[in-house]
């Protein structure tokens, strides 16, 4: 069965007034899943925090400290889009928790899979910054944890927010054991993710980047994704599939937007599902990155959360 991972500590995390990333998500999210029975089917568990040495695997002291100190102080900006607030660097220590005890509740055999309802998101934080809405890079550091704690060298992680995942690229760029695999709108922000960058030194081609255009049809887009997945990510074989689930590729998204509607989420997850199940007995965590129209993120999310588990009809 599927876990989510989720406490209360997320909606802590203030980013201000009229901020996009906001908790509103997750409340509206909950009362979704709840109100159609889904949540009452599901394993819910709460997350541990992450140490700060966990932190560190990816990220420098000095960042590290600039988002204690930030929230020690009140609050402060660590860029123009990406606020801490008194409450936040706890629970971004939360964030990255819930990725780690998914992991440990997978391979332990105590859940088939998991997703980490979780706030402030990761992927554009880089080894050294914050940036884009993101404080701790909690898929890189769910990565670097597989690697230290269970000894694993074939990790992909799959990114289909519509942003891509600068930060995590950069963290793995030169990781042979780390398949980093982002489809994102391009030319867009954070600047990055074009086809050529694809990995450096021993990691070369290990980074697979598909930059869109805004007026890709979602069969286009299931068409390239598919064929990706068949042909690069199961090559790879991969030991555990992590993926950065950003739902702002949905049509409507105020914030990105490509041409995604709702049930092409079950249908990407399947797609995942199926690698999953043929390399790596089906493990999957799952977390949260973007999704920003409040009404129809949950309906995403619902049929992500019906892709990861066959029981949900």
């Amino acid at each position: 069965m599927t876990t989510i991972i989720y406490d209360d500590i997320y909606l802590k995390h203030d980013t201000g007034p009229n901020h996009p990333e906001n908790p509103t998500r997750l409340i509206n999210t909950i009362k979704h899943l709840e109100a159609t029975g889904i949540w009452q089917k599901l394993n819910i568990e709460k997350p541990r925090v992450a140490t700060e040495e966990e932190v560190s695997m990816v990220h420098s002291t000095s960042h590290i400290e600039k988002v204690a100190e930030l929230a020690r102080a009140g609050g402060g900006y660590l860029d123009p889009d990406t606020y801490v607030s008194s409450n936040s660097y706890n629970a971004a220590l939360y964030a990255s928790g819930a990725l780690l005890t998914a992991i440990d509740l997978i391979m332990n055999k105590k859940s088939n899979n998991a997703f980490c309802l979780v706030r402030p998101p990761g992927h554009h934080a880089t080894p050294t910054r914050g940036m884009g809405f993101c404080l701790f890079n909690n898929v890189a550091i769910a990565a670097k944890y597989i690697q230290s704690r269970y000894n694993l060298d074939r990790i992909v992680i799959i990114d289909w927010d519509v942003h891509h995942g600068n930060g995590t690229q950069d963290t793995f760029y030169e990781d042979p054991s780390v398949m980093y695999f982002s489809m994102h709108r391009y030319p867009f922000y954070p600047g990055t993710g074009n086809k050529e960058e694809i990995g450096k030194g021993e990691g070369s081609g290990f980074t697979i980047n598909v930059p869109l255009t805004y007026d890709t049809e979602s069969q286009k887009y299931l068409e390239t994704f598919k064929d990706i997945m068949e042909k690069r990510v199961k090559r790879f074989n991969p030991q555990f599939i992590l993926i950065s689930s950003g739902f702002d590729a949905y049509r409507l998204d105020p914030v990105g937007g490509l041409g995604l509607g709702t049930f092409e989420y079950n249908t990407l997850t399947k797609l995942t599902q199926n690698i999953a199940k043929d390399c790596c007995e089906g493990r999957i965590v799952s977390c949260l990155e973007g999704g920003y129209h409040l009404l129809d993120l949950p309906r995403c999310i619902e049929e992500h959360l019906k892709g990861l588990n066959d029981i949900i009809n």
